[in-house]
């Protein structure tokens, strides 16, 4: 999973209008590397249910125009959930705070991982959109931008299709904090765009490489009341997961289009 993490705002900025991060919480410090061989080294049963929920929601709910303009928000160390739009996108841009993780996934696309290949063949199987991508890391590192973005700072009506991966719980303990990433992530689709975003499950927090990140505890009603202003059509799946870490209780992922 890839919990990701805006940008510091101002000191002088409002306390309601900027995010958690400016209590000190180490997010240049975050250990691309560590996160990567901990949740993408091989693609876990978890990793592979939330790839068919996505692939199958975006195969029956394609963005219009077919090849548009997509968006990852918060990618981190994980390149999967840009595999899974690659066939509805001629631009995939990669909206990613952290510096540790914009070089980490730079240098990713240039020598990726044996380990993608696993991800890829689970989202490819049986879906014929993905049939004529015969190199998917190549075509991806062809249609990719790296922005230095924050989800907080995301513009409206932009994109196509979206994603958004285990970010808007995992950057704040704080539910206003979260509900407003949620939102923002949405609106930065064009209307009628179809998207995902994944969340962990009642999460008290998470450890990289010694380093403890803060996290929201939602449930399933959460992401409803976040989702409820700015999308429809929404479905919120339940996943299973146990021994990624302590602190959660399985994955949820949520489908839907923007209002």
């Amino acid at each position: 999973m890839s919990e990701s993490h805006p940008r510091s705002m101002s000191p002088s900025a409002n306390v309601a209008d900027r995010p958690e991060d400016v209590s000190g919480f180490i997010w240049e410090r975050f250990n691309s590397d560590a996160y990567f061989t901990a949740n993408y080294g091989r693609l876990r049963s978890d990793d592979a249910t939330i790839i068919k929920i996505v692939a199958d929601y975006f195969k029956k709910n394609q963005p219009v125009p077919d090849l548009g303009q997509a968006i990852d928000v918060g990618p981190g160390a994980n390149l999967y959930p840009a595999l899974v739009m690659l066939p509805y996108a001629s631009r995939v841009t990669l909206f990613e705070r952290s510096f540790a993780n914009r070089d980490w996934l730079a240098r990713e696309l240039d020598t990726p991982h044996g380990s993608w290949w696993q991800f890829w063949d689970a989202i490819s199987a049986g879906r014929s959109a993905y049939d004529p991508i015969n190199k998917p890391l190549e075509t991806l590192h062809g249609r990719v931008r790296i922005e230095r973005g924050n989800v907080f700072s995301l513009e409206p009506d932009q994109y196509d299709v979206g994603t958004m991966f285990f970010v808007a719980e995992s950057i704040t303990s704080r539910i206003d904090e979260f509900q407003r990433a949620t939102r923002l992530f949405v609106n930065a689709l064009k209307r009628n765009a179809p998207f995902a975003a994944a969340f962990m499950r009642l999460s008290s927090g998470y450890v990289v490489a010694g380093e403890r990140f803060p996290a929201c505890s939602i449930d399933e009603d959460d992401v409803h009341r976040a989702l409820a202003p700015v999308a429809r059509n929404v479905t919120v799946h339940r996943v299973r997961s146990k021994g990624l870490r302590p602190g959660y209780d399985g994955m949820m992922v949520a489908t839907g289009r923007r209002k």
